[in-house]
């Protein structure tokens, strides 16, 4: 199987379209899991995906190597992301929504499923969830973009710090700082009690 370096140097040099689509083929998923976990919302996530991957087509001959592709990616997507939170926030996000849109975490197919918890929790601790994740939601929208970003990459995307620092293009003091002052805001937001 060859690398990504190795995929990028034949899309470079014979302008192999194979290779990029077995670039999109391997890295696509990832891709949308991060929109998702910045966007929230199904759509939004795909259409910042293809976004992204039609700059990186674009833009795939000039791409130097001085970072993992992975890496470039990374920051395409969170910049795609970025510009989509914004431009949702300033339009009101769901101010147009269409009625055969299918529901958050559901199948094409059936599209009236959602993820519930499991069927020996109670009501009440159905209840509970729901609040909590929508709590959740609302208050990882609130924080700063740059403070929400760094934390999905590094809990959503499981990246360490050094990746996300050239991702984010910043110091890695700046990455933990980040991570540290936004986990810190969405536990006054959630009215959790302090780490210890």
């Amino acid at each position: 199987m060859p690398t990504d370096f190795e995929l990028v140097q034949e899309f470079q040099q014979k302008h192999d379209q194979h290779a990029f689509d077995l670039l999109v083929e391997r890295h696509s998923e990832r891709a949308y899991q991060l929109a998702y976990s910045i966007l929230q919302n199904r759509e939004d996530a795909q259409e910042v995906v293809q976004d992204a991957f039609l700059r990186i087509y674009r833009s795939l001959a000039n791409f130097r190597g001085d970072a993992q592709f992975t890496t470039w990616m990374y920051r395409i997507v969170v910049n795609l992301c970025n510009n989509k939170f914004r431009w949702n926030r300033v339009r009101g996000i769901n101010r147009n929504v269409s009625i055969d849109a299918p529901l958050p975490n559901s199948d094409e197919d059936d599209g009236l499923r959602l993820e519930l918890p499991g069927r020996d929790a109670a009501p009440s601790e159905q209840t509970a969830y729901m609040d909590l994740l929508e709590r959740t939601e609302r208050a990882m929208a609130a924080l700063p973009e740059s403070y929400r970003t760094a934390i999905m990459l590094r809990n959503v995307q499981e990246l360490d710090y050094e990746e996300i620092a050239k991702i984010l293009d910043c110091a890695v003091g700046t990455v933990k700082s980040r991570i540290n002052r936004g986990r810190e805001l969405l536990r006054q937001a959630l009215k959790l009690p302090q780490e210890s």
